[in-house]
């Protein structure tokens, strides 16, 4: 019977969720890992109402201040269920949920942006197929860099296109 021997190659400093994406998040003791990272992780987004576009910190000029809002789940989040609310800390100090009907109001206030939030979907364990197409595009920009071809703008990204495919909370 062969052995196996194992060999640690580091360790965990610190796990962090983000329910909401480009939020910061909440730091956990323990979770469940998917086929996805994290369960729960970027379960919910914010769509900018200007042009359908889900609102990401890679666009800075944007987006200034996402970084400034914090988002954790009420309850933690179980695979195969549906997304449980999530409370968000805006910058000011002041808490909101997702439960609140005037959620998108007071998020678009703090952004000065109209925003709608979604629900990005039911959390899962299986891979849809659009994570398969985002995870070959990912690669073939990567191979393209590599090689000097110029790659699209990442305004173009496949997450920039993902609105269609949400429920509007």
């Amino acid at each position: 019977m062969p052995s196996t021997t194992q060999v640690a190659i580091g360790s965990v400093g610190s796990l962090w969720r983000h329910p909401v994406k480009s939020m910061m998040g909440e730091e956990l003791n323990a979770t469940e890992v998917t086929e996805r990272g994290l369960l729960g992780d970027r379960a919910y987004a914010l769509v900018d109402s200007s042009d359908g576009k889900v609102a990401s910190a890679k666009n800075p000029r944007k987006w200034p201040n996402l970084f400034d809002f914090r988002a954790a789940f009420i309850e933690p989040p179980r695979s195969r269920a549906n997304v449980p609310p999530v409370r968000i800390t805006l910058p000011d100090g002041s808490i909101a949920s997702s439960q609140q009907s005037d959620l998108n109001q007071v998020l678009s206030k703090a952004l000065n942006r109209k925003v709608t939030f979604i629900i990005v979907g039911r959390i899962s364990r299986a891979r849809t197929e659009m994570d398969l197409v985002h995870d070959r595009i990912a690669s073939l920009k990567r191979l393209m860099r590599r090689d000097g071809i110029e790659v699209p703008d990442e305004s173009t990204a496949v997450e920039e296109q993902w609105p269609h495919r949400f429920r509007q909370k």
